[in-house]
């Protein structure tokens, strides 16, 4: 069911000026929006009206009449893993400010130290997941899927709150490039992370959706990271991952858009832990009455973060995972009252509430996997919270 909460007036919205990217993340506090990327900053404190359903077209027809005829208004908030079973969470908020790029104003600032936290559990253990790996690769020949996507957590508990406002600090801090963003969730929890994969962005008739699907890890060596990507490059397995990906995009995009341009071959691209092959594919909307949660509803979820087919793979995961996603490898952004917006696939993410935190990594499974191979990928991407909270050594 969807909550409405109804205040005015429409919300302030200030474009690079009053308050930086750098004094947003000061001033940040958990169940505030922070939404960084290369092009500019944005910060939504406060509720004006909340959107909370299941049904994400209600959602997607809700939100844009609720901002149509106020101008400078835009909701933020996040959908989760399985929109069957938690609600997506939207805000219009009190107050939004429009910054410039983070960086390279907080590439400046010192780091902001983070307690260790006072017990870490793996869920499931290594040796789990491994097994549960090994019985996705059979299952995919079972069952004739082409891919699947399995994570795992670490669940963090700390003496004190965990302190989201130093996490988001450094993990802006330590990632220049892609999506770095923090989200209030229903029950006063957040989710905050840094993603590399634009889900879907869209300015006018024109929309972006920027997939990553095969990876590797970085390396402080540069002989290794060089010899990394160079094997990732080469990958006939990464490239038939990456190809179910791309795939799936560009025909969930094609009845949309009047032309779809899709490179022959993806990209390598490179965030501080990991490697990845990318593909930027780009649009003109054929109905610009379609909007860019429209869009990144249809989409949701991607073969990135779930499988294919979809719903089979959706049933695999659930088999096989010891925990509900949540709003991991959901997807975190905001449309305006345009309909423009940009929205980014939630990993490399946490959710924290009050001193416990949950951290997710997970890797896409198609039948060549190797079971250790993918508990490593796993490891590596767990990196970019670890890093973020000092316990990366």
């Amino acid at each position: 069911m969807r909550e409405r909460h109804f205040r005015s007036p429409a919300p302030e919205r200030e474009h690079n000026g009053g308050v930086d990217a750098a004094e947003s993340l000061e001033e940040y506090v958990p169940g505030d929006f922070w939404f960084a990327t290369a092009r500019h900053t944005i910060f939504g404190s406060g509720s004006r009206l909340t959107f909370t359903d299941t049904d994400v077209s209600a959602l997607s027809d809700a939100v844009p009449a609720a901002l149509a005829g106020s101008p400078g208004s835009l909701a933020v908030g996040v959908l989760p893993f399985d929109t069957t079973a938690a609600p997506g969470h939207l805000v219009v908020p009190g107050a939004v400010h429009v910054a410039g790029p983070a960086h390279p104003a907080v590439a400046d600032l010192p780091r902001l130290p983070i307690e260790a936290p006072s017990a870490v559990r793996a869920v499931p253990e290594p040796v789990g997941h491994v097994e549960a790996v090994a019985r996705a690769v059979r299952a995919l020949r079972e069952r004739g899927l082409r891919k699947v996507v399995l994570a795992r957590a670490l669940d963090l508990e700390f003496a004190d709150d965990v302190p989201a406002r130093a996490v988001l600090h450094n993990l802006v801090k330590d990632n220049p490039h892609g999506y770095t963003f923090a989200a209030g969730l229903p029950g006063g929890r957040s989710l905050i992370g840094a993603t590399p994969e634009l889900l879907l962005s869209r300015s006018g008739r024109r929309v972006v959706s920027h997939p990553h699907a095969g990876s590797a890890p970085r390396s402080a060596d540069p002989v290794t990271d060089r010899d990394n990507a160079e094997r990732l490059a080469a990958s006939r397995k990464d490239h038939v991952e990456h190809a179910v990906l791309t795939e799936a995009i560009v025909e969930t995009l094609r009845p949309f858009c009047r032309r779809l341009t899709v490179p022959g071959s993806p990209s390598l691209v490179s965030t501080p832990t990991m490697w990845h092959l990318s593909t930027m594919v780009t649009g003109e909307l054929t109905d610009p009455g379609i909007t860019a949660l429209h869009l990144a509803g249809a989409l949701h979820p991607t073969p990135a973060i779930c499988g294919s087919p979809t719903k089979p793979a959706r049933r695999l995961v659930g088999e096989l995972e010891p925990f509900d996603r949540g709003y991991y490898a959901g997807t975190v952004g905001w449309v305006d009252e345009r309909g423009d917006g940009e929205w980014a696939v939630s990993i490399r993410c946490a959710e924290v509430s009050g001193a416990s935190m949950r951290l997710y990594a997970g890797g896409g499974i198609v039948p060549a996997s190797d079971p250790k191979a993918e508990l490593d990928e796993t490891s590596a991407k767990f990196r970019t919270l670890l890093r973020a909270m000092g316990l990366d050594r």
